[in-house]
């Protein structure tokens, strides 16, 4: 390839500004590319990962254009972005909007941990937050977990000399709801010891 492409571009008879006939090798379509793509609205990093560099100084190496050009560049592109989307998703939000934003974040907090459910959507669990695979449990409540999952057993063990099935079948999705948090938080609070032995003092010879 670079021997194709040295012989054609010397059949053209270019030169370059000083004159000098124009050389062009193949690891140069790589700068074109990149300083166009920058240039075009493409995240830096994103030509990083396209070109394989490891550092992305490297690849900001390659663009024949300016920082300054590269994040005027990249707005532009964002702004193009959000035209094709709906207007109404980019306005000022209302006070009451707001309002109702903040208080999403403050009902996160349950008794045995943080719900992690997208904003404005609602909880099909019913606030059974123990079955709820977005409950992130909070290691300081696992008493309070244990407590949980002995009770869904005793009452599981009721409904079974009571005949009540369907209870037993519910109480059941609860205690498998209530082990697995209890193993996230087991998983989360598990730490690697290393047995580092008493330090000696090195006798002199």
């Amino acid at each position: 390839m670079r021997t194709l492409l040295i012989g054609a571009i010397a059949a053209t008879g270019l030169t370059d500004s000083a004159g000098a006939p124009l050389t062009i090798s193949p690891h140069d379509f790589r700068r074109i590319f990149v300083t166009d793509a920058i240039m075009n609205g493409l995240p830096p990093h994103i030509a990083q990962v396209i070109c394989g560099h490891k550092n992305i100084d490297t690849t900001m190496g390659y663009k024949a254009v300016y920082p300054a050009e590269t994040i005027e560049a990249h707005r532009a592109f964002i702004a193009r972005r959000r035209a094709t989307r709906p207007s109404e998703e980019y306005r000022t939000p209302t006070e009451e909007e707001w309002d109702a934003f903040l208080a999403h974040f403050e009902k996160r907090k349950v008794s045995i941990g943080t719900c992690g459910r997208a904003f404005s959507t609602p909880c099909v669990h019913e606030h059974a937050c123990v079955r709820c695979a977005l409950l992130r449990p909070d290691p300081a409540q696992r008493d309070r977990l244990e407590e949980i999952r002995e009770n869904l057993i005793a009452r599981i063990a009721e409904a079974k000399r009571e005949g009540w099935l369907g209870e037993v079948e519910g109480l059941r999705v609860s205690l498998a709801g209530a082990e697995d948090k209890l193993a996230q938080i087991m998983r989360s609070t598990a730490r690697a010891s290393v047995d580092l032995p008493v330090p000696r003092f090195r006798e002199e010879p």
